[in-house]
């Protein structure tokens, strides 16, 4: 199915669904008064509410589920009095897992030893490796303005990453992310990972993350400054 709106192609599958229904099920039984919101099934606030939110995205990336790349992922994120706290990004296929314990964050492939993360210490844009799911999100032209400035000082620019281009900034592959369009299920789970590895992630003007909109996530504190500091320079919000 496609979703309905004025969008770019926005695929949901009967993974997207299935996927997102079963952890539904098993924190309805296991955690019963902690809210939960997810992309395909929205939003369950408990009588009793114990502070605790769940925020699912099944399949991060359907696009590229659909056509086989294995750049989608499972993300889970866990807030504690509105604070992303705990964050899970599974990609089952390769059988890696990007996750933080709220104290570090870690990668593991099969089951494998867990590596703990650590994220680049890249100072500068023009050293900088930059990632973004596609073009066609940043939709107004400030946005377009932004991104485009961004390639121009950058020393590269990848494509189609999705979820999978924050868990690769936070193992020290990637320097900056950036999008717009977000949801809150497509950045809750990736904070507190990306955080923890020693990276930064905020909106374009430097707020929270977790409400999503226009992202930036870095390296580290250096770059993030000299990123907003050049969007601020651009000017404009439209």
């Amino acid at each position: 199915d496609v979703k309905p709106g004025n969008r770019p192609f926005d695929p949901v599958t009967e993974g997207d669904r299935a996927g997102e229904q079963a952890i539904r099920e098993l924190l309805g039984t296991r955690a019963p008064n902690d809210a939960v919101f997810g992309e395909e099934f929205g939003a369950i606030e408990p009588t009793a509410p114990s502070g605790y939110r769940w925020s699912i995205d099944p399949i991060d990336g359907t696009r590229g589920f659909i056509l086989g790349l294995p750049t989608w992922g499972t993300l889970i994120g866990v807030e504690k009095d509105a604070t992303p706290t705990l964050g899970l990004m599974d990609q089952p296929y390769v059988g890696e897992r990007f996750y933080s314990d709220g104290a570090a964050s870690y990668f593991s492939r099969h089951a494998t030893a867990p590596r703990r993360l650590k994220t680049r210490k890249t100072e500068t844009l023009a050293q900088a490796h930059m990632a973004a799911t596609h073009p066609d999100i940043f939709a107004s032209s400030h946005e377009r303005t932004v991104f485009d400035t961004f390639r121009q000082r950058v020393r590269d620019t990848r494509f189609g990453t999705d979820c999978y281009a924050y868990c690769l900034l936070a193992a020290g592959f990637i320097d900056i992310v950036v999008e717009a369009g977000l949801e809150s299920y497509d950045v809750a789970a990736l904070i507190p990972i990306i955080q923890n590895a020693g990276g930064c992630i905020t909106t374009w003007d430097g707020a929270p993350a977790q409400a999503g909109g226009r992202i930036i996530a870095t390296a580290n504190p250096t770059l993030h400054a000299a990123a907003l500091d050049e969007i601020s320079a651009i000017g404009g919000s439209a």
